[in-house]
């Protein structure tokens, strides 16, 4: 009788294991979105961290928004970019960019999500129009970008500390609080007085020292390097914008509509439309 039950229980357990049911065989699905251009397709993945904007991406998807705009902007070795309803039907040699659904998305910048080649990233106004670096309601851009020496990457943090003090210095000299000091730096004197010309300059660098120890430098991750002295990428604009996906299939598109010959605004000369649809597969592994 003892032996009958333990041969019940190996044929209920071993059923269970080889179920097409069982938890270690179930199927996980995704959506992804497909940009469809004449230079072929690009696959786009897009990510949890940023629920908004991939929210966002995927309802515009839905309606057809994207349907007939065109990569309006195209920078080899940098970033192709789209989404302006106002590309639609465009007479050649139009600028274009300044289109959108009519609101910004609230910016959802990650440390985490760098600009590696293929990334998926919302554009927007620069930070002097847009402090709050909200992010345009449609326009996005793909990274192509190039690699990078470690060399280079060191006189990006450089570059982009030293803008951070400039942008300080210029908030400095619109503060009305500062007319005096403004008046007296730019006055066309000011340097023939070598001495107080010091002094201003001395009082200027403490202002923007004050400022400038309160926000985090520039530092491209080690993690990060890497990638960007193999795969390549845009490291400059890390922190500013935000990523909301990725390229998992179509690079080679995104290198083809890079190269086309563009005009003085950037915008390729031989239109390149795109139709974008969501399509659901299986997730892979991770």
């Amino acid at each position: 009788m003892l032996s009958g039950i333990k041969q019940l229980l190996f044929i209920l357990i071993t059923g269970l294991l080889l179920s097409p049911y069982s938890y270690a065989q179930e199927t996980v699905m995704e959506e992804v979105v497909v940009i469809s251009t004449s230079k072929g397709d690009i696959t786009l993945r897009l990510f949890d961290e940023t629920p908004k904007h991939r929210d966002n991406f995927l309802k515009l998807t839905k309606d057809g928004f994207f349907d007939s705009t065109l990569f309006h902007r195209v920078i080899n070795g940098f970033m192709i970019q789209g989404g302006d309803p106002y590309s639609k039907g465009a007479a050649p040699g139009v600028e274009l960019g300044n289109g959108g659904p009519g609101y910004n998305l609230p910016s959802e910048i990650i440390p985490s999500l760098f600009h590696h080649r293929g990334v998926l990233a919302a554009a927007r106004e620069d930070d002097k129009k847009n402090p709050l670096r909200l992010s345009d309601g449609s326009q996005f851009y793909i990274v192509q970008g190039k690699v990078f020496t470690d060399a280079a990457l060191d006189m990006i943090e450089k570059e982009q500390n030293s803008m951070t003090k400039q942008r300080i210095f210029v908030t400095i000299m619109d503060n009305p609080d500062n007319i005096k000091l403004r008046n007296q730096f730019f006055s066309p004197d000011a340097k023939k007085d070598s001495a107080h010309f010091r002094f201003l300059l001395d009082t200027l660098n403490q202002l923007i020292d004050k400022e400038y120890v309160l926000i985090p430098e520039f530092r491209i991750p080690a993690e990060h390097r890497k990638i960007y002295t193999t795969l390549g990428g845009t490291p400059h604009l890390d922190g500013k914008y935000t990523i909301f996906g990725e390229v998992i299939d179509g690079m080679d598109v995104v290198d083809a509509i890079a190269v086309e010959k563009t005009d003085k605004n950037d915008r390729p000369v031989a239109d390149i439309p795109m139709t974008v649809k969501i399509i659901t597969r299986k997730k892979p592994k991770p």
